[in-house]
């Protein structure tokens, strides 16, 4: 028999400590009211005879209390109730020394590997972590309703970011608006920060904005270029303007001001990168932060905005060096580079720069590419126009928005947050029962919604001045002092995101088929897309609330669905034998399925997903095969909105090997040249849930990394 605890853990039934409970309460009373030890022996036999394969201790408890009143023990029963009271008082009064101290120690496995970004040992991440031990004991006891509570615990559904839930202030993800800041003007801090006048102070002043604004949110946040090429051609000018002062001839002028530019967007790309990776917000990690380069956001600025991103791909394609000195692949920021017909063709003007993003992806696993192409055919706004944005952080997308002037508005908008359902609980609590599986899915999008609905309830009360860089000087907002935020969550400005993940261990469990069998599979699991995208219009049309359907990035969090499944319903070959389940709709990593057909299939789903999602291929190295990386890049924006090539950039500290790290039976990582198994003499990056982790994984992440297999290698890509 299973027990489930008040914290929704399941542990196995142990006799004793019913015995242990009843005998330290038979203390407290005189002897003739004491239970004998066959009375208690007579309890204990009493609940194993019910024949439950699970109990919730609180029923254990309620039969203890029954059966001694039953005998005539009144008096130890009343102890018995009042030793249950105060113990559980003791619970709700400190649940958190116990995780601060295992924290502290670096023996908490579960914040060790909580985000592959982090590092638990570093004091930075460790003041972050306690606060979030303290926010996440505070939300459990206090801020959600307990069924809430007890579905997040039991793996029913995951109440995302729970960490940082009790500041009711922060919001998760969002497109910061560095236009209006930059031309504008803002403040940080109450230090007043004017439009800068040359791009070298512009990116400077970026990357403070980019920390301080990440420091007010807990989700990722991406900017575009296209912000910052007007100020490329501000230092032009003024270059120029030195020359002409000083005399130079026409010519000469335009040469020297076009040599000093070029030094400028190279020390200015170079201060940012090495500004983002060296910051560390109050989240203890460098600021979870992409980079949009789209050319069709300016046709102004478009040869400036060219210049950065080939700067940009450059520095990124070389690198940042580590201890050793030696280039290695950064985790931020991401790239997100759109594909168009301006870049996409060799006869296209800016091909080369698409040329460069292949040799960069190759090299260092990034940029992702949106395809506008895609796009602006799935994101139609209400004028009956596409449109093409990138998304927030890692995979978030915003909903199409027009604002009171009927022109589409992205940067300055936000996500609320996000609740996940685990698709496979509500197949195996269904027992393969259609009727029955389609009734709890009612069910748990309903508590779901009440989850969702407790957070957009939290930030309603937010005013602007609990983060003026964001609500009061441009970042997302231009509100007065003490102005609610209530305005900008509703209407369709923010989004707020209803989760899903396993799809394909819930279709494999309900029907015995992959959901890429391009039959009932497949069927099933885009009318459980459908499913979920119906409760988030229902609920939006009733509120006022954009909910969106989004493929949840569930890094640590696919290990924690795994081993609830499993001690619910034991293990199922295919389902959950594994320690982990598969991302949103993604194919699972271990099924043998080409590059291009998978790509093809996952965008019928992408399409189901308009809150987020994102696609991938795993590759082996193509730093050699550049022309196998273009022709995927083209297949993208033929096909799929956003998708991205998962590559290996991995380095030995001991030996200097620059090859692919590799994992044993056992999830150890090793050097294959030296054998080296130090994590701190390792350079591992590998793709987690579409942002590039470098810190290592748990348990049920680092088995999914050892399991996928390559979906296109030098020998198919040179066919293609």
């Amino acid at each position: 028999m299973k027990i489930i605890k008040r914290d929704g853990h399941i542990v196995d039934y142990c006799p004793e400590k019913i015995e242990n409970a009843i005998m330290k309460a038979n203390q407290e009373v005189d002897e003739e009211e004491r239970a004998s030890s066959t009375q208690i022996k007579n309890i204990i036999k009493y609940i194993e005879g019910l024949g439950k394969k699970r109990m919730l201790v609180e029923d254990i408890q309620d039969i203890i209390e029954t059966k001694l009143m039953s005998i005539g023990k009144y008096a130890l029963a009343k102890k018995y109730i009042t030793y249950r009271y105060t113990r559980e008082l003791v619970r709700k009064s400190n649940t958190t020394d116990l995780s601060i101290k295992e924290l502290i120690d670096g023996e908490n496995d579960y914040w060790n590997t909580e985000n592959s970004n982090k590092n638990a040992r570093v004091v930075t991440t460790q003041r972050d972590y306690i606060a979030g031990i303290t926010s996440t004991d505070i939300t459990r006891r206090f801020l959600l309703p307990e069924d809430v509570v007890k579905a997040h615990d039991e793996g029913i559904i995951h109440f995302h970011d729970m960490d940082y839930f009790a500041q009711n202030a922060l919001h998760n993800c969002d497109l910061i608006n560095l236009e209006d800041m930059l031309q504008n003007g803002t403040n940080i801090n109450g230090v007043m920060i004017e439009k800068p006048h040359r791009f070298l102070t512009a990116m400077t002043i970026a990357t403070q904005l980019i920390t301080a604004v990440n420091s007010s949110q807990y989700g990722g946040a991406t900017v575009t270029l296209t912000h910052l090429a007007p100020f490329v051609r501000e230092s032009y000018n003024r270059f120029l303007k030195k020359y002409k002062d000083r005399k130079f001839s026409k010519a000469d002028c335009e040469k020297y001001a076009k040599e000093d530019l070029k030094k400028e967007i190279t020390d200015g790309v170079q201060t940012f990168q090495y500004q983002i990776n060296s910051m560390t917000t109050t989240n203890g990690q460098a600021p979870f932060l992409s980079v949009c380069m789209y050319l069709g956001e300016t046709e102004e600025y478009k040869e400036e905005l060219a210049m950065i991103i080939e700067e940009v791909l450059k520095q990124r394609t070389q690198g940042m060096k580590n201890e050793k000195g030696v280039y290695i692949t950064p985790a931020f920021p991401k790239l997100l580079y759109v594909l168009e017909e301006d870049n996409v063709h060799k006869e296209s003007k800016y091909y080369y720069l698409t040329e460069l993003a292949a040799k960069c992806t190759a090299k260092r696993m990034v940029p992702d590419y949106i395809s506008e192409k895609i796009m602006k055919k799935l994101k139609i706004d209400k004028n009956g126009n596409g449109q093409c944005y990138p998304c927030m952080g890692c995979r978030s997308f915003l909903t199409p928005y027009v604002d009171e002037n009927g022109n589409p508005k992205y940067y300055g908008r936000f996500n609320q947050g996000v609740v996940t359902i685990n698709l496979v609980d509500a197949a195996l609590s269904s027992d393969k029962d259609m009727d029955l599986f389609w009734k709890i899915m009612d069910e748990r999008l309903e508590l779901c919604h009440r989850a969702l609905q407790a957070r957009h309830k939290r930030l309603s009360k937010v005013t602007s001045d609990v983060a003026p860089i964001l609500w009061q000087h441009g970042a997302l907002a231009r509100l007065g002092k003490g102005e609610s935020i209530h305005d900008l969550l509703h209407n369709g400005y923010s989004t707020i995101s209803l989760g899903y993940a396993g799809l394909y261990e819930c279709v494999k469990f309900m029907t015995g088929h992959s959901h890429t069998d391009n039959g009932e599979g497949k069927e099933f699991g885009l009318s459980v897309m459908r499913k979920l995208n119906e409760a988030c219009k229902k609920w939006k049309s009733e509120e006022n609330i954009d909910y969106s359907v989004y493929g949840t990035p569930i890094e640590s969090t696919t290990y924690k669905f795994a081993k609830c499944l499993r001690e619910r319903f034991g293990k199922i070959k295919g389902i959950t034998d594994r320690d982990y389940i598969t991302n949103s709709y993604h194919v699972p990593v271990f099924e043998e399925i080409d590059a291009f057909t998978k790509l093809k299939l996952e965008s019928e789903f992408q399409e189901l997903s308009p809150g987020g999602a994102i696609s991938y291929i795993e590759t082996p190295n193509l730093t050699n095969n550049l022309d196998a990386v273009m022709e995927v890049i083209k297949f993208i924006y033929d096909n799929i909105m956003y998708a991205e090539l998962n590559t290996k950039s991995d380095y030995c500290q001991e030996c200097g090997y620059d090859g692919e790290i590799l994992l044993d039976d056992n999830l150890e990582w090793y050097c294959p040249n030296c054998g080296n198994r130090n994590h701190d003499k390792l350079n591992v990056a590998r793709r987690t849930c579409g942002y590039i982790g470098t810190n290592f994984w748990n348990k049920g992440r680092t088995q999914e990394i050892k399991e996928r297999v390559i979906h296109i290698d030098n020998k198919d890509a040179d066919e293609c």
